[in-house]
């Protein structure tokens, strides 16, 4: 007769059960298959999209997932379907549905980046299964940190096994990836045609013949910081991929002379560009180059210390360079006066030539060097300090008529000329003129320029403390072809003077200037409202301008800037910013660091206004 409630049911969320007096957690049963069945399973999945979604549900899943080859993936099907499929297929007239899926799988044209803690194995596998149906891998660019789940050999494993279509593969600064991961690379991905591998220290030649063995169309090689790879690995390179069309080899003390002339004498007919930095090479390898590089065009020579005048000397007179087009030669002790006119001899085509901390090369040199290079379009110097005015005129007036730029940055041995120049002929090719902190070149050098070159387009005269507004207005005046861009940067005796003379004789084909630093106000901007339609990059850092300047330069809306930098202006503040936002609405960035008296809110308000304007602040 007594009344008793039934027992409330305890809810259980799956997975667990109460057994034994106590909860436990229950697997769910699919979960209880060893890996091999749920492999078995997974490679028998009739498309890719199915095997990616199984991936999603776990990392075990994913992991297996990813490690089935392309080869494995099982194609049996019911017969009768098969049967109706190829038949419903020969009605159409056209292909299956499958054969378009394959297709698509192969074609590699999917790119992959991966930089610092996002550089894992876990990202790896789900990039080989989730582009296996999309279309195919065929670039990845890893860059790795020192994150203790970074890159290792189970990631490569899982892109060489589903990436066979990768092309392009890029590995910075994997301290965990080593031989068996590249290995797994050269074993899976056979397509592969550019390989960057950049201080990867546990790589060894023993990828470099994996890769080598497995990857006969390699074209592009880049090695950097790469201490344990040396001739071994180069030499199997050379050996078995002869359509190398790219080297590049820095600071790897292991490589000497036997790898760097295997690669050249290799690949005589198809490598173009060679690189070598910081190596243990000698007057051999340069010999080889001089010898069998028969297709190169671009040679880039950097920190070479045991390269002596006579490499240089024998490369030149090797007669093999008759298609090289760019050298650059940087911190060679060997790059002195005979050696570098025997390259100028010995390479008719040369193009653009750089030359950077050559300390040895003289004025001498240089002028033969000049007169040497028939065909030279471009001269670049850097940091040679034996240089001096005589050598830079030399240079401008034997080069030719095909020259078109001449560059000359740091060189403290440029004084400004004493006297004026003989009467000389007008280079008339020159279209691009850069100066670079040579603190010795002044007024009386650009005077002569004014004479010598007419058809100046490009002008930057940077750091020049020496020169004033007696030596730019002549080089201005007579530049006859309307200069396109002006940079003078740091050049602090320059006046409104200059910038009106700009204004009035190039307005109609100014697109940049750059007046940094330049003792400059309002009456410069005035002048560059009224006369300069074409004007897209203005850089006024620095300067002393005020408000006033702002508003006369958004007064006029025949001017169309799209960069605009006010740096370090003091007396520029928040009255500008209805000028500024007028000048928005063209404006893609916009520089107002160090401009003190423009206030935070001010900022503010104008970003939201300019939504699509970079802005500094």
């Amino acid at each position: 007769d007594v009344y008793f409630p039934p027992c409330k049911r305890y809810r259980i969320s799956a997975p667990f059960v109460f057994a034994g007096g106590k909860f436990e957690q229950k697997k769910p049963s699919i979960e209880v298959l060893p890996d091999e069945c749920l492999f078995e399973i997974f490679r028998r999945l009739p498309g890719g999209q199915e095997r990616s979604t199984c991936a999603c549900v776990s990392k075990r899943w994913l992991t297996l997932v990813s490690n089935i080859r392309r080869d494995e993936i099982s194609d049996n099907k019911n017969p009768q379907a098969s049967d109706l499929e190829h038949e419903n297929t020969d009605k159409r007239g056209g292909v299956s549905s499958e054969d378009v899926d394959s297709d698509v799988e192969g074609d590699g044209y999917l790119s992959r980046s991966l930089d610092g803690k996002k550089a894992t194995d876990i990202r790896l596998a789900s990039i080989a299964v989730g582009t296996a149906s999309r279309g195919g891998l065929g670039k990845l660019f890893i860059r790795g940190s020192k994150s203790r789940h970074g890159v290792t050999t189970v990631g490569l494993r899982a892109i060489s096994r589903g990436c066979p279509s990768l092309r392009v593969l890029s590995l910075w600064n994997l301290s965990s990836v080593g031989d068996e991961g590249l290995c797994e690379i050269a074993n899976g991905c056979h397509q592969l045609e550019k390989l960057d591998l950049c201080h990867c220290p546990p790589i060894t030649d023993k990828s470099l013949l994996a890769v080598a063995k497995g990857c006969p169309n390699l074209t592009d090689l880049t090695i950097e910081g790469c201490a344990n790879i040396g001739n071994e690995g180069l030499q199997a390179i050379a050996r078995s991929c002869p359509n190398l069309k790219s080297v590049s080899i820095k600071d790897c003390p292991l490589v000497g002379d036997q790898g760097v002339a295997s690669l050249l004498s290799s690949a005589s007919y198809s490598l173009t560009k060679v690189k070598l930095q910081a190596l243990n090479i000698t007057d051999v390898s340069l010999a080889v180059i001089g010898h069998y590089g028969k297709a190169v065009t671009d040679l880039s020579l950097t920190s070479l210390p045991n390269v002596s005048e006579k490499g240089f000397w024998v490369m030149g007179n090797g007669h093999g360079l008759q298609k090289l087009k760019s050298f650059t030669v940087t911190s060679c002790r060997g790059a002195t006066d005979s050696g570098l006119e025997a390259v100028g001899k010995g390479c008719p085509n040369l193009k653009q030539l750089c030359l950077s901390k050559c300390p040895f090369l003289s004025d001498q040199g240089l002028s033969s060097l000049a007169k040497a290079a028939g065909s030279l379009e471009c001269l670049q110097l850097e940091e040679c300090h034996r240089i001096s005015q005589f050598g830079f005129f030399c240079s401008l007036i034997n080069c030719g008529a095909k020259l078109k730029v001449i560059s000359f940055a740091n060189c403290l041995g440029i004084k400004d000329l004493n006297s004026g120049l003989p009467p000389l002929s007008p280079c008339e090719s020159l279209t691009s003129l850069s100066i670079h902190n040579c603190p010795g070149f002044g007024d009386a050098s650009l005077f002569a320029l004014g004479k010598l070159c007419p058809q100046l387009q490009h002008v930057e005269l940077c750091g020049l403390h020496g020169i004033t507004d007696a030596g730019v207005l002549p080089l201005l005046e007579s530049c006859e072809a309307g200069l396109l861009k002006v940079n003078l940067s740091g050049c602090v005796n320059l006046s409104d003077k200059v910038v009106q003379t700009i204004s009035n004789l190039h307005g109609w084909t100014l697109e940049l200037l750059n007046l940094d630093g330049c003792k400059i106000s309002d009456a410069s901007l005035v002048a560059i409202a009224e006369n300069c339609q074409l004007l897209t990059d203005l850089d006024i850092s620095k300067c002393t301008i005020t408000d006033s300047g702002i508003a006369a330069l958004a007064h006029f809306n025949s001017i169309n800037l799209q960069i605009l930098s006010v740096s370090g202006c003091s007396m520029v503040s928040d009255k500008s910013l209805p000028s500024l936002g007028k000048l928005g609405e063209t404006l893609l960035g916009l520089n107002l660091q160090q401009c003190k008296a423009i206030s935070s809110r001010a900022v503010e308000l104008l970003t939201e206004q300019l939504w699509r304007c970079d802005i500094l602040f």
